[in-house]
């Protein structure tokens, strides 16, 4: 696998040319401030401060007076020590609230190629359905999806010359909440021929899946092997939802990788 196989999945790059055939997504590059907040471990876990006070866990019950950790007992050499003031991104902020509003009030949201599907169980809603700034952070700073995405993207690639890319990107894609899990596909992609996808038992979806791999994704993306998913909705549209290198972090769901490379090589 090289670099190139691994940028070409990052959903800033892919988007553009697909968005006609996928979920609504607006982007935004991440100040490298903000980078440095999430992978920042040397100090108490702190979410960004919010100019408009939006609270990431607001059925919490807070008690400062039984946070011990955070109290200096008189007299102690801590005393006098400020505690960490949390960080503030405004500007961000701001431009993400914007977005959010545009999408329709609710996202999910994605890093150039991974969501932080880890950290859902922190959410106040069980889920990666987001409503503010201070929500995205809390799923982004919780995640260890993100911090692969942050350190370890080309850790596989045979020609790797960085450990990260020089700019990341949020992107914030709207939020169904009527979307059904069985019927979303990972699909694999082998030397530009569709080696199959989960769930091939049902006929008519694998004949819908199949075309729509033939018109509108097979010469169009720029891997020759990739997988990618979709999803397919009630009324028998497909929709594309991502694109993942073939090999390396890619989950194969239930294939194995041999399997489908053994599959690959009776198709040629």
């Amino acid at each position: 696998m090289k670099e190139e196989d691994i940028n070409g999945c990052q959903i800033q790059e892919w988007y553009p040319n697909f968005k006609s055939i996928s979920i609504k997504t607006l982007i935004h590059e991440l100040p490298e401030s903000f980078i440095q907040y999430l992978l920042d471990d040397s100090g108490p876990f702190l979410l960004p401060r919010s100019i408009t006070n939006d609270d990431a866990l607001p059925n919490r019950v807070h008690k400062p007076e039984e946070e011990e950790d955070f109290v200096a007992l008189e007299g102690s050499e801590d005393e006098a020590e400020e505690p960490t003031p949390p960080p503030s991104f405004p500007e961000l902020e701001m431009e993400i609230k914007a977005s959010i509003e545009t999408l329709g009030g609710a996202v999910f949201p994605k890093l150039n190629w991974s969501a932080p599907k880890d950290s859902a169980w922190i959410s106040s809603t069980g889920n990666l359905k987001c409503t503010s700034f201070s929500e995205i952070a809390l799923l982004l700073r919780s995640s260890d999806s993100v911090v692969h995405d942050l350190c370890h993207a080309y850790d596989s690639c045979e020609d790797k010359t960085s450990s990260r890319p020089s700019v990341f990107f949020l992107a914030l894609r709207k939020w169904y909440p009527s979307l059904h899990p069985e019927m979303e596909f990972r699909c694999f992609v082998r030397n530009k021929l569709l080696l199959g996808f989960v769930n091939e038992r049902k006929c008519e979806l694998n004949t819908m899946i199949e075309d729509f791999f033939v018109e509108k994704v097979k010469g169009k993306f720029g891997s020759e092997s990739y997988t990618f998913d979709v999803y397919v909705t009630k009324d028998g549209r497909v929709k594309l939802l991502d694109f993942n290198p073939w090999g390396a972090s890619t989950l194969p769901l239930l294939f194995t990788w041999d399997e489908l490379e053994e599959k690959s090589g009776r198709r040629r």
